[in-house]
């Protein structure tokens, strides 16, 4: 395997950018093509399946149990002052980058009035408005917010990423390129960069008022600072209250998700909107300027880099982001669904981590086996979830009818919905942690609509396939198929 990618790097690669996308599509097509020929072996993998997510919806509620619990108590503490007793903290900066394009100014002015409530002293945030050079709206924009905000933070920037060749556009360049500047900034005015954490911020995360007060206190608490990430919880609760119901359902799952795997450990791996060393992301050549799936492909290519004991750290602490939005009904669902897709793209850096897995030889077997194979699991079911809970127990019967005859195939449909059922009841749990961290609905909001939020559970399959399978699939195909997916940034209201 080594000598293949050396050998043939680039054929290599295409090689798992087909194999990959083509197992998903393996998978859900496997109830009808093999239940010709052995459909009793399909009906139980697809119990066995069905085990499997039920073990993950306890999983789910666990995790979101165990990190609420710890979220609430994280609230309460007084971050700053914890963090000020510690040696440094005097020399301790924050270098935030907000990479942008196109972004409506009252989207941006919102971030930064956030950062300004921040509990951290806002003369040691050093701010950064990373803009497109092709954006020609962008310099009135940014001229308008460093003037209302030059009083705030003593240090505030403007850069303009040149899309040159050889380069991607999308968060990942523009990063690269924002980061290069602050270094070069903070080389003039003879700031630290020991003491200096770099957080990337979506244009709409909103941090918890204490997060870089806490971000403060583990950074600087931690001895390993230059192998790990950082990262809060993302909750798409920004604008809840004002998309529509799929919407709303799709993105109280994913913010339950996000929530409880701060917990696990052994997945959490930073995204969106998290922190790290300024030195570390020096070290590893900041981020790459050819990918689009920035976050995941900045954490393995400092795992590559600095070996096995890069890890993210959780802050139990909510970023608040917008869900996608659009005007009107339908533009809103397409902007999820594109938003959605470009996610699904991810699995087009799963190539890269099998690639340098192989060729990099200091890091352990197990711990690269155990990063790839949750990176595996991830993708590869992304599409492949919704067939098989859905429709696959109905498929052997259909297809083999003699099958459908026998014990096992009249019962498999009872079997599945059975455990998939057993699933659904974790979902009360997921209600409560939801009801309890979601922000209030807003004055004037009809309360006869707040039941019709726990009626649209009984969309989730139609909701699930057109919002989550549907988007996965056709990123997996457009990678099988060569067709690059273009970077779309998701339309704010």
């Amino acid at each position: 395997m080594r000598y293949l990618f050396l050998r043939y790097p680039n054929k290599s690669i295409r090689l798992f950018e087909i194999l990959i996308p083509l197992t998903s599509w393996l998978i859900i097509t496997m109830p009808i093509w093999l239940s010709f020929y052995h459909p009793a072996f399909v009906a139980y993998l697809i119990i066995t399946f069905d085990v499997y997510w039920f073990y993950k919806s306890i999983t789910l509620v666990t995790y979101a149990l165990r990190s609420f619990v710890t979220y609430t108590a994280h609230a309460t503490v007084n971050w700053r002052q914890l963090s000020a007793e510690l040696a440094q903290y005097e020399n301790l900066y924050h270098v935030v980058i907000i990479p942008e394009y196109k972004e409506p100014i009252h989207i941006l002015r919102r971030t930064l009035e956030n950062l300004k409530n921040q509990d951290f002293p806002t003369k040691r945030i050093l701010v950064v408005l990373a803009t497109e050079a092709k954006d020609i709206e962008s310099s009135e924009t940014t001229t308008q917010l460093v003037k209302e905000f030059k009083d705030v933070f003593d240090h505030i920037l403007v850069t303009k990423h040149p899309l040159i060749q050889g380069e991607v556009m999308g968060k990942s360049s523009n990063m690269a390129f924002a980061a290069k500047a602050v270094v070069a900034y903070m080389n003039t005015h003879s700031l630290p960069f020991e003491w200096t954490t770099v957080t990337s911020c979506d244009a709409d995360a909103l941090p918890h008022i204490k997060y870089l007060s806490a971000l403060s206190y583990q950074f600087l608490n931690d001895k390993d600072r230059e192998f790990h990430f950082y990262q809060g919880s993302i909750m798409f609760y920004n604008n809840i209250w004002r998309i529509p119901l799929p919407n709303r359902f799709l993105n109280t799952l994913n913010s339950i998700w996000n929530l409880a795997v701060l917990s696990q450990k052994n997945r959490l791996i930073n995204f969106s909107t998290y922190s790290l060393s300024l030195q570390t992301a020096i070290d590893v050549g900041y981020w790459s300027v050819d990918v689009i799936p920035e976050d995941y492909h900045m954490f393995f290519k400092v795992f590559f880099a600095k070996g096995e004991k890069v890890e993210v750290r959780p802050i139990y602490l909510p970023i608040l982001v917008d869900a996608a939005e659009s005007h009107g009904f339908m533009n809103t669902f397409i902007n999820q669904y594109e938003q959605n897709k470009r996610w699904a793209w991810g699995v087009s850096d799963i190539p890269y981590v099998i690639r340098q897995a192989v060729l990099t030889k200091d890091i352990p077997f197990v711990s690269k086996f155990s990063k790839i194979s949750n990176l595996l699991e991830h993708h590869i079911l992304w599409p492949v979830n919704w067939f098989l809970i859905t429709i696959g127990s109905a498929v052997p019967p259909l297809i083999n009818p003699q099958f459908g005859r026998t014990v096992l195939g009249h019962n498999l449909s009872t079997i599945s919905s059975g455990i998939l059922t057993l699933s659904t009841i974790f979902l009360v749990i997921v209600f409560i942690i939801d009801w309890r961290i979601k922000p209030p609905p807003p004055k004037g909001y009809p309360k006869w609509k707040i039941p019709l939020l726990y009626v649209q559970w009984i969309t989730l399959p139609l909701i699930s396939f057109f919002l989550s399978a549907l988007p996965g699939l056709d990123a997996h195909t457009r990678l099988m198929l060569g067709k690059r997916l273009e970077y779309r940034v998701t339309e704010k209201v």
